[in-house]
């Protein structure tokens, strides 16, 4: 009876008892580095969409004379306090992203620490509501602008004051785009965290 031995090179991955590769090189991170990045890049684009959303519906004013330039309508975002409210909620989240970034690229510089992941995700979490209120809240406001609302009186005010309206419309989308960023960023980070290899 005989019997065959196999000698394996002493550089062999099966002696030193790890995984054999197939084809690249195992990099440092792995999919948690890219998730790390790709955190980083969606803040920047959150803080982008935040402080556009302030910026724009902080400037949407319009004036239309009556009879006599003396005797004039204005809408200004001010007159409204859902709008004041979605002004002074999007310059928070927007200087909150700003002050995380740091802790986002301390996440791509060691991937495998939960610490930074797991206190962005409570900071995130806190700030997308703050967001969805902002956002949801002048929603309804731009809403009754465009559409009016015939048992309560109100009247559609966006046939006379078109630049007002586009300026609040356009602030309130780049509002949600931020909102739907906080879910991606907070999603991100729960996986990162849960997967641990």
């Amino acid at each position: 009876m005989s019997s065959t031995i196999d000698i394996v090179p002493e550089s062999s991955n099966v002696i030193k008892g790890k995984a054999p590769l197939l084809g690249a090189p195992q990099r440092p991170g792995g999919w948690k580095k890219g998730l790390a990045i790709m955190d980083f890049i969606l803040r920047l684009g959150a803080v982008a969409a935040a402080l556009g959303a302030a910026a724009t519906m902080a400037t949407a004013d319009q004036t239309l004379p009556f009879f006599t330039q003396y005797f004039q309508f204005e809408a200004s975002y001010d007159s409204f306090t859902t709008f004041t409210f979605l002004v002074i909620g999007m310059a928070l989240v927007g200087g909150y992203l700003v002050l995380s970034l740091p802790f986002s690229i301390v996440a791509i510089i060691r991937p495998h620490a939960a610490a930074p992941r797991l206190f962005l995700i409570i900071l995130d979490s806190v700030f997308l509501v703050l967001a969805t209120a902002g956002a949801a809240s002048a929603a309804s406001v731009v809403y009754l602008a465009h559409n009016g609302n015939q048992s309560s009186n109100w009247l559609a005010i966006c046939n006379q004051y078109s630049d007002f309206c586009n300026q609040t419309s356009g602030a309130v989308v780049s509002a949600f785009i931020v909102v739907v960023i906080f879910m991606f960023l907070i999603v991100m980070s729960s996986l990162a965290i849960a997967k641990k290899h």
